[in-house]
């Protein structure tokens, strides 16, 4: 068998070997005439090829060659097996280990939401029974002052009697002139009952429903300049009998007369 390195290398053996000076000389090719000197420029010496001599009792085994390569082609392909699954075990922990922390996270942000809900419950309740508190503590002060003003009214006698009798008049004379307004305004307010109307007759009442707001802007308008000459006419009588108190009081006498409902 051949030695590793020349299997190795079957270049070298492809390659032939130099020839010595005295070989050279003899295989060389005797020169041409001188006669045909442009085609001796044009011919150059080949160089004969011969086919490695593969020394005897030596031979070389192909097969062991092929089964070394394709041991080594599989050890590569196993290496790049190994190292495939390796980094498939490695992205399948670092998965798991993903799923993990977001599990985790997942659990610490339901606790979180979990106590902020009972702090804001706690909370909540803190300011109902606070709020329950203010409450009582109202209603027993104005009870307090309630049983107060009843004792002093109570001791005042016929007074507390005649206050009680006014306050029922004038509550009297409040739902009095409520009741009227509400009287007036049903008065005022009609059904318009429009469903059954046909077009001329519905712009009819529209016209006579705009007719009927033109007057009461119309009467509002009247009310108010009405208003504002009364309060004019009472500033300037007011007036009047300030400067009439004045003169009377740089006089020396004393002037009579009605203001705010007190003979003065």
């Amino acid at each position: 068998m051949w030695p590793l390195t020349a299997v190795l290398s079957p270049l070298s053996l492809l390659r032939p070997p130099a020839p010595s000076s005295e070989e050279a000389q003899e295989e060389a090719p005797p020169p041409p005439a001188e006669v045909h000197e442009v085609h001796e420029e044009e011919e150059k010496p080949r160089l004969k090829l011969t086919a490695p001599k593969i020394p005897e009792g030596e031979k070389v085994d192909f097969d062991d060659i092929q089964k070394k390569r394709q041991n080594k082609d599989l050890l590569e392909l196993q290496a790049l097996i190994d190292s495939h699954f390796e980094a498939r075990k490695k992205e399948e922990e670092e998965l798991v280990a993903l799923k993990e922390r977001i599990e985790k996270r997942r659990a610490e942000r339901a606790e979180q939401q979990r106590t902020r809900a009972e702090r804001e419950r706690e909370r909540q309740s803190r300011l109902a029974e606070e709020k329950a508190r203010r409450e009582e503590e109202e209603a027993k002060r104005r009870a307090e002052d309630d049983l107060k003003k009843k004792k002093a009214l109570s001791s005042m006698g016929a007074t507390y009697s005649s206050y009680l009798a006014k306050a029922d008049q004038k509550r009297g004379k409040k739902q009095t002139a409520r009741e009227m307004k509400k009287k007036v305004l049903a008065e005022r307010r009609k059904p318009l009952n429009i469903d059954h109307l046909s077009q001329e007759k519905l712009m009819d009442k529209a016209r006579e429903l705009w007719e009927t707001l033109y007057q009461l802007e119309t009467n509002k308008f009247d009310y108010a300049e009405k208003l504002k000459r009364q309060k004019y006419e009472v500033t300037n009588l007011r007036s009047r009998i300030d400067q009439a108190q004045k003169h009377s009081k740089k006089a020396g006498t004393t002037a009579k007369g009605k203001v705010g409902g007190r003979w003065r």
